[in-house]
Parts: structure tokens; C-alpha cells; sequence
């Protein structure tokens, strides 16, 4: 028997195998009551984890483009979400500062210092700098070999390789920081841990997987055939951790990262933020670390992949010359396009104003385009769609609120109000309530499952619960009893802090005004 007193209003059976249960308005005053005095808004807080999240993790060869968004917002949100439930995150940007295109690069680099110029008066365009040291290295067979000759020379610590190498390094990492600071991700310079953290611990790993009688030697190279892969023929996965000439391969690098995270760190989880191309790869890492004793057994280890940002074509987002979408110039272009709407829609608004609320709606259209799709699906790339006023955007969001927040400025009330007692009287107050009783279930499942869709389904079904809310639930108007009113200030106040909430754990900020 199931005492159901107080907590439902009615029970009914609603056909075989089905029972509903409707609750009753005191239940879900009582409630929403207890969320209001609860910094993590209804969510349970579980036992602490250390949590280290790969993500963003550039090469440093070019500056970062379209393909780096995903995965750079993607982990953000995920990352957010986890420290605001309590666990320890420890963020790392895997960056991608060694290998045989640093030796071209700076045999470019060295030309252009031997007329006198200044490194980052070379490097102000990475873009056009790497086009020119690729070509010079396809074409020109001189150079080539003084390009590989220079790999050989900065991996044996050449002083004045390492030298050019940092200047480059330096000047590729501030690019990548302006980014972050443009798409307001909470990546910082001592998130960094790039591939040449790990070059000292590659020789090891590959010692330790001979010791172990993992690597074997085939063709010169170093293998570690994996039964636990096999294809349906039964053949095993081979994985290179060192080929013939004496060189590591990422998998290497991958092995001492999992080691370092799990030793050194403590982590009990791993995220991973990697496309979806690279799950083979993952799975032959993760395979390999645990059974080499590399990561403990107890640590989860997880591949989060996400599908391609694609153009209206149906093909990857490029350029109109086919190029690729540098990431500054997405942003730039938002921004652009945001302002130009903010002005259209209040034109009485200051320059100032009009920069500031175009440069929060233009990003946040842009993430939340993003983020609002399913996590391992491709998306179309739709400027128009994305900086829609209505609909399930960023821009109908972030103007939910701020109508929200207009509300207390008109009752003079900007910052909390008084706290009324909640008391549920009609069946659109139920409604708004019963979707903010629902908002730690969903940050659970997103720090689970690291899908932020599913907060942005939420927070778009919640601001259309609060649209018909304040269409049918008078607050101002003078008829309204004056417990209702507080009643319903109290929940218009809760809902302004689970969006904006919500908002910032997707990276996206919210504005007083429109």
C-alpha cells in the first residue's frame, strides 16, 4: 500500500498498466519552497569525483577554425555542469605543439627572421603563414630537408630550435586565448597541458608495454595487437606506438596522457571531447591503458564524439572560396550580424549598448545553435535560424529573461523581492512549477551523459511554460491580490534564476535588457 497523503490530489487509472498520479498544489507549493532555498536548484548533489575533461585541444600549427568549436563548447558546458554539482574538474587542453610540422614551420620562420623581421610580425596570420610554409615545403626540395632536419633538432633539444619553436608556440597560444575569451569558455593558460608535456614519458611507455609483452616487433615498428578488437574475421586491432625510424605516433602520447591522468591526477572519470572519426583510435587507447595497468579499472574512461557543423549544402562549413571558417571570423561575423538585429528592434538603444547586447545574442546564438543539437549528429549551419527571435535559440532565451527581469524593474522591485509565501492557485502556475521541479533531474542526465541538448530542450520548454504563465497569471495588475502577487514574483524570480543558471552552464550570458 502506498500512502500517497499529502503528496497527490488524486490517483486514476488511466487504461491497463497505466496509474496517474496527479499532485496536489500544496505538495508542489511545499517544493517549490524547498528549491528556492537550495544553491543547487534541486539537483542531488552526488559523492565528489575528480573529473578530468579533454577538450578543445588544438594543433598549434594554424589558428583554430570551425572544426575546434565543437568540441571547445561541448566540453565547456559539460565542464561547467559538473563543478556546479560539486565535483573536482580538472580541465586539460591537450594542444598539439610537437611533431614533423613545427620542423617546416620553422624553417619558414628562420627565412623570414633572416631579413630582420620580428616573430610576431611574421605569425600575425598564422593562417597565411602555414599555406606559405606548406608550399614552400611541397615544392622546394631544399627546404623540405632543412625542414625535417630541423624536427631531428628540435626533438634531440637543439637550444636555438627550441628557441624559434617557443616564439611560435607563444604566439599560437595567444591567438587560441582570444578565441576562448570571445566565446566566453572557462579554459585558462594553466589549463594547458599540450602533447610536449609527454615526450619525456614515451620511451617508458613503450619500455613498459615490451616489459609487459604487449609491443612486439613488426616490420621494425613497435605493435601492440589487440584481441579484445578484432574484426569479424578475428584478426586484432593493431595499434603503432613506435614506427621503424625510432618516431612516436599519437597513440603513444595518449597512453602517457592516461597514465599521468589517472597516476598523477587521481582521476576517477575521463572525458574525452574528440570528433567522431577518431573513435577507433579511442577505443584502441582506452583498451590498451587498462590493460597495460596504465589507468586503473575503477576509472571510467569516455569518448564523447560529436557529429560535423555542415553548410546549408549538406557539405562541411567553408569559406565561399571553399577555405576553411576561421573561428575569429565566425565570431566577428555574429557579432556583427547581432548588432545589426539589437539595432533594428531598438533603435533608441546607446552604440555602447547596442555593441555589448549584439556581442552576447551573436555568440550565444552561435553556441547555442550548436550545443541545442544532439551531441553525436551532424547540424546545419544556419545564420538566420540561429539569430531567430523566436523558436528554440539563444536569442528568444536570453529576451525570455530579460522580459522576466522587466517584470520586478516595473514593480520596483530589481534586485530579490520579498519572499512571499508560494502558493499554487491555477493550472499555469502548476504547470511553470512542475518544469522547474524538473531542472536538477536534467543536469544530473547532463553530467552523466554529457549532452547539453538536453539543458537546452529544458530551458526552451521552460520559457514557453513561462510565456503562457505570464499571459494567463496577472502580476502587476492592481485586481491581483496582493499573497497572489508575491506568490507569483517569488515564481517569476525562480524561473529567472534557473534560466540565467541554465544559460551560464551552456556559456551563454544573459542581459538585464534587450
Amino acid at each position: 500500500h502506498l500512502d500517497l497523503s499529502g503528496i497527490a490530489a488524486n490517483v486514476e487509472i488511466a487504461g491497463p498498466g497505466f496509474i496517474n498520479i496527479h499532485l496536489s498544489d500544496e505538495f508542489v507549493s511545499a517544493q517549490l519552497e524547498q528549491l528556492r532555498n537550495d544553491q543547487h536548484l534541486g539537483s542531488e548533489i552526488p559523492a565528489s569525483q575528480t573529473i578530468v575533461v579533454d577538450y578543445s585541444s588544438p594543433n598549434l600549427a594554424k589558428e583554430m577554425h570551425v572544426g575546434h568549436l565543437r568540441s571547445t563548447i561541448i566540453g565547456d558546458a559539460v565542464a561547467r555542469t559538473l563543478e556546479f554539482l560539486g565535483h573536482q574538474v580538472i580541465r586539460q587542453n591537450h594542444m598539439g605543439d610537437w611533431g614533423t610540422q613545427f620542423g617546416m614551420l620553422i624553417a619558414e620562420l628562420e627565412e623570414h627572421l633572416g631579413e630582420g623581421e620580428r616573430p610576431e610580425l611574421a605569425l600575425g596570420d598564422l593562417e597565411v603563414f602555414y599555406q606559405q610554409a606548406k608550399k614552400h615545403f611541397d615544392d622546394d626540395p631544399a627546404f623540405a630537408e632543412k625542414a625535417r632536419n630541423y624536427v631531428v633538432k628540435l626533438q634531440s633539444g637543439d637550444e636555438h630550435c627550441r628557441a624559434l619553436w617557443q616564439q611560435f608556440i607563444t604566439i599560437s597560444v595567444a591567438h587560441s586565448e582570444a578565441v576562448y575569451k570571445g566565446l566566453n569558455v572557462t579554459l585558462k593558460h594553466t589549463d594547458i597541458r599540450p602533447e610536449s608535456a609527454y615526450n619525456d614519458d614515451l620511451a617508458n611507455v613503450v619500455a613498459d608495454l615490451q616489459k609487459q609483452q604487449l609491443a612486439v616487433e613488426d616490420q621494425g615498428a613497435q605493435v601492440v595487437f589487440l584481441e579484445e578488437l578484432a574484426d569479424k574475421k578475428g584478426n586484432p586491432s593493431p595499434v603503432i606506438i613506435q614506427k621503424s625510424g625510432g618516431g612516436y605516433l599519437y597513440a603513444t602520447t595518449d597512453l602517457a596522457a592516461l597514465r599521468f591522468r589517472s597516476h598523477q591526477l587521481h582521476a576517477d572519470r575521463i572525458l574525452y571531447f574528440i570528433d567522431a572519426r577518431q573513435s577507433l583510435h579511442m577505443k584502441q587507447v582506452f583498451t590498451l591503458a587498462k590493460k597495460a595497468g596504465f589507468v586503473a579499472d575503477n576509472v571510467s574512461l569516455e569518448h564523447h564524439p560529436f557529429g560535423t557543423m555542415m553548410g546549408k549544402d549538406g557539405k562541411p562549413f567553408k569559406t565561399r572560396s571553399g577555405g576553411t571558417v576561421k573561428l575569429t571570423d565566425l565570431l566577428q561575423e555574429a557579432v556583427e550580424r547581432a548588432s545589426k538585429l539589437v539595432k533594428e528592434k531598438n533603435p533608441q538603444l546607446s552604440d555602447d549598448d547596442i555593441t555589448l547586447i549584439g556581442r552576447k545574442v551573436g555568440i550565444g546564438a552561435v553556441k547555442y545553435a550548436d550545443l541545442s543539437k544532439t551531441r553525436t549528429n551532424d547540424y546545419i549551419f544556419d545564420w538566420d535560424a540561429m539569430l531567430n527571435f523566436e523558436g528554440n535559440t539563444a536569442p528568444y532565451l536570453q529576451y525570455a529573461y530579460t522580459r522576466i527581469r522587466s517584470i520586478f524593474r516595473r514593480a520596483g522591485l530589481d534586485q530579490q523581492p520579498d519572499r512571499g509565501q508560494i502558493h499554487i492557485a491555477s493550472p499555469h502556475e502548476k504547470s511553470l512549477s512542475m518544469q522547474l521541479l524538473q531542472f536538477g533531474q536534467v543536469l544530473d542526465q547532463l553530467a552523466r551523459e554529457a549532452h547539453p541538448h538536453v539543458l537546452c530542450n529544458y530551458l526552451y520548454e521552460l520559457a514557453s511554460h513561462f510565456m503562457a504563465f505570464y499571459e494567463h497569471c496577472p502580476i502587476l495588475k492592481e485586481d491581483v491580490p496582493e499573497q497572489t502577487r508575491e506568490s507569483r514574483l517569488a515564481i517569476a524570480h525562480l524561473t529567472a534564476e534557473i534560466m540565467s543558471t541554465g544559460l551560464d552552464l551552456l556559456g551563454i550570458e544573459v542581459m538585464e535588457q534587450m
